[in-house]
């Protein structure tokens, strides 16, 4: 499995709310896409201009193909807008996973 995990941190929190339709196009066109297993943004409660992302993918193909996605181009271009003050993700290949 590949996890994905980080943020974006924004400028503005209130950009947040103008990118909210984008996001939820995003999220819900990547749920679908084969090898998703998981797509999450959420604000974080103490920095309210920082977006946390999870993803989980079945394998790094299945990631790939997640980036080359037309919805993709559409999202990019939504980010492109706003002033994104600092962008921290990396993708992590995950061998074992325990429930705690």
């Amino acid at each position: 499995m590949i996890v994905v995990e980080g943020y974006v941190l924004l400028q503005r929190a209130e950009d947040i709310e103008r990118l909210k339709p984008a996001a939820t196009t995003q999220i819900e066109s990547s749920r679908a896409e084969p090898g998703c297993l998981e797509y999450t943004y959420a604000v974080d409660l103490l920095e309210p201009s920082k977006i946390r992302v999870t993803e989980r993918w079945t394998s790094w193909a299945a990631l790939e193909a997640h980036f080359k996605m037309p919805h993709m181009a559409v999202w990019r271009e939504a980010l492109r807008d706003l002033e994104i003050v600092a962008r921290h993700l990396k993708a992590h290949e995950v061998k074992d996973s325990r429930t705690i």
